[in-house]
């Protein structure tokens, strides 16, 4: 069995019973289903969940809606489940604090993959204190990842789960460069294909609360036609 709790918040009964279904025979039994935005907004408001599964039309409220209000509170990752196809549509879902998206019509054994890959990847983040540092301390910000926190000029900021996780990777590995697919790789933990654009969208919300100017970046660099790289300044 395993102890992590998971809210899936759909319209359509028949994909919370098939994912409600596919997660029990995986071991999770912490399922908690919404099938509205005010459904989701009470849940939320009255557990701590480790996963949320958004569909972004539901009857209420639009799921990208939904999604700002439930990051007013909490940093959860949340996997988006859309119908609209478009680059826009699935650029303002990652704009607006989702973490992954999954493109209806879905398999839905790779929903559930995903799923399981970021409660790994959260699992393994959340367990590794002993081989790495526990703060990253440089000249603009701190991370500190025993509490989770982003200090930014002295400010504490607010960051989702997986821009802490992607920072934190960073920080483990400053001075290399890595393609999005290789971050999106050991960030999100799955290798599927096509996704970078998730790890475009979180490392421009990432240089939007880091660097001085976000259009000409020092911290996160862009090596075009190559890749990333991380250039922490710790002084001088």
């Amino acid at each position: 069995m395993r102890n992590e709790s998971i809210l899936v918040v759909d319209d359509e009964a028949g994909i919370l019973i098939m994912l409600e279904n596919l997660l029990r025979k995986e071991g999770y039994t912490r399922i908690t289903k919404a099938g509205s935005a005010a459904e989701a907004l009470m849940a939320v408001r009255t557990t701590l969940f480790d996963m949320i599964v958004l569909d972004v039309m539901l009857p209420d409220m639009d799921g990208f809606s939904l999604c700002t209000e439930i990051r007013k509170t909490i940093t959860t990752p949340i996997l988006f489940l859309t119908a609209r196809s478009s680059d826009m549509d699935k650029l303002q879902g990652l704009f607006l604090g989702g973490d992954d998206y999954v493109t209806k019509p879905f398999n839905p054994l790779e929903v559930v993959a995903r799923i399981q890959a970021h409660l790994r990847r959260s699992a393994l983040y959340a367990s590794d204190v002993v081989s790495v540092e526990s703060v990253y301390q440089y000249d603009t910000f701190t991370l500190n990842w025993t509490t989770g926190q982003l200090i930014v000029g002295n400010v504490d900021t607010p960051c989702p789960a997986k821009e802490l996780e992607l920072l934190l990777y960073f920080c483990k590995h400053p001075n290399r460069v890595f393609t999005a697919q290789q971050l999106y790789e050991q960030v999100w933990g799955t290798m599927v294909h096509g996704d970078e654009k998730t790890v475009v969208i979180h490392i421009s919300r990432l240089r939007k609360k880091l660097e001085v100017n976000p259009t000409n970046p020092k911290l996160i660099v862009t090596l075009r036609g190559i890749g990333y790289k991380f250039v922490p300044f710790t002084g001088g």
